[in-house]
């Protein structure tokens, strides 16, 4: 049985007051190659009273102190990406749908029963939509309950940022008169490595063909914590919940797609980087902007494949370890590899932690999500680690990242996490 949505025409929501005008810089890490797309996601909550209405104006109210995101991307007369703070707004659609969340399994699982495209907002096909910044669509369903889809710059927030404003947003609708962490911008504050200044903002290249599978796997905590007292028996060192769920990933995934043994295979993984630009940036408020650094593992197929846990375990470990001097070495124009550059290459396993961004605390007026679904249809291998939704202990772990050929194989390898 098919399921449809009915859309009304997208609504251009401005600040509910007057708004500061003007050129606001982005900072180096907002501009690095890599991200200047949008992250898409949709929040599924099994209640709400005129969702649409009420989320509609607490995005008016956020737009003042979030003013920046109710402007638009423009570019210097040297091609920097930079914010015309212009107070236009943040583009808005109303929709319902003819059927009810349990209809369609509280989109629970991929793909959806009603295709994300129905889901997610998208301005007027006369606007342009790279120079946005944040869209929003209520999807109203016959049951009371309703989803909203998200459209995110990851050159204006990073995966911290872009939660909290979504919790802000739900502050609104509560009815506070200011979200409970102030918005900082400081861009400005944050240095321009020397030789990467205007290069930056490179274009990358595709080297496979997009044709992922997706697959979802819950991680109890149960397990989770037989893998870190396992390791702790036969190491005498304790590992995070990230290294032992990341390493076994890893693992999993490379003896799934069975590279040749001496073939290159790589982990890559972002890092909060706040706490290295604590001198930098301000001591109170929130800043939203992008504040990570990629992380890269490189080894052979046949070197990953064949190791133990805590073997893989302490590579990730190692290389977490030259964060702080790798990081100081960008800065100052030393470092040649580009922290934002995602790697493009069927050899490499993405994967982005979640669980601490806020996505789970986003509360419109009835509750936080019942599920939280994230969308990853781009060209790239990417794993996304989740809190399991309630009332689940663990983890969720969302992937899209193998070919329809090795996709058995990986469900094979993955049932040692579950």
């Amino acid at each position: 049985m098919s399921f449809s949505v009915t859309k009304k025409a997208p609504e251009l929501v401005a600040p509910a007051e007057a708004t500061p005008t003007g050129t606001l810089s982005l900072s180096s890490l907002d501009r690095l190659r890599g991200i200047n797309y949008f992250v898409e996601m949709i929040f599924v909550f099994s209640r709400g009273e005129e969702p649409s209405k009420v989320i509609k104006e607490a995005i008016a109210k956020v737009l003042v102190p979030y003013y920046p995101v109710a402007g638009r991307l423009t570019r210097d007369a040297s091609g920097k990406m930079q914010v015309a703070c212009t107070g236009e707004g943040m583009w808005f659609v109303e929709a319902s749908a003819d059927c009810a969340l349990e209809d369609v399994d509280y989109l629970k699982e991929q793909p959806l029963m009603i295709s994300s495209e129905q889901l997610l907002p998208c301005a007027p096909p006369e606007i342009d939509q790279s120079t946005l910044w944040f869209m929003v669509q209520v999807t109203e369903f016959t049951c009371g309950g309703f989803a909203m889809g998200f459209k995110s710059s990851h050159v204006m927030f990073d995966g911290i940022g872009a939660g909290q404003f979504k919790v802000a947003i739900g502050e609104m609708a509560r009815g506070l008169t200011q979200p409970t962490l102030t918005p900082v911008w400081c861009r400005e504050d944050v240095p321009s490595p020397p030789e990467l200044a205007h290069a930056i903002e490179l274009t990358h290249s595709i080297t496979f063909p997009p044709n992922f599978e997706h697959h979802t796997l819950d991680i109890s905590l149960d397990r989770v914590n037989q893998l870190q007292s396992n390791i702790l028996e036969e190491t005498g060192q304790r590992c995070s919940v990230f290294d032992v769920v990341t390493a076994k990933l890893w693992q999993c995934r490379t003896r799934a797609i069975n590279q040749p043994p001496q073939s290159d295979v790589s982990l890559s993984f972002t890092v909060n980087i706040r706490q290295e630009l604590r001198k930098e940036l301000p001591s109170e408020g929130l800043y939203y902007g992008n504040c990570i650094f990629q992380v890269v593992i490189m080894a052979t197929s046949e070197q990953i494949a064949n190791a133990t846990l805590p073997e893989i375990i302490m590579l990730i470990k190692e290389e977490k370890k030259k964060l702080s001097a790798k990081f100081s070495k960008f800065l100052k124009g030393e470092k040649e590899d580009n922290p934002g550059m995602l790697l493009f290459t069927y050899g490499t396993t993405n994967l982005s932690d979640a669980r601490r961004v806020g996505l789970s605390e986003a509360d419109y007026g009835w509750g936080t999500p019942t599920y939280i679904v994230p969308l990853v249809e781009n060209p790239l291998s990417l794993c996304l680690l989740l809190n399991a939704p309630v009332p689940k202990k663990g983890m969720r772990l969302v992937t899209h990242c193998v070919m329809k050929e090795h996709l058995e194989a990986f469900k094979d390898e993955l049932k040692s996490l579950a």
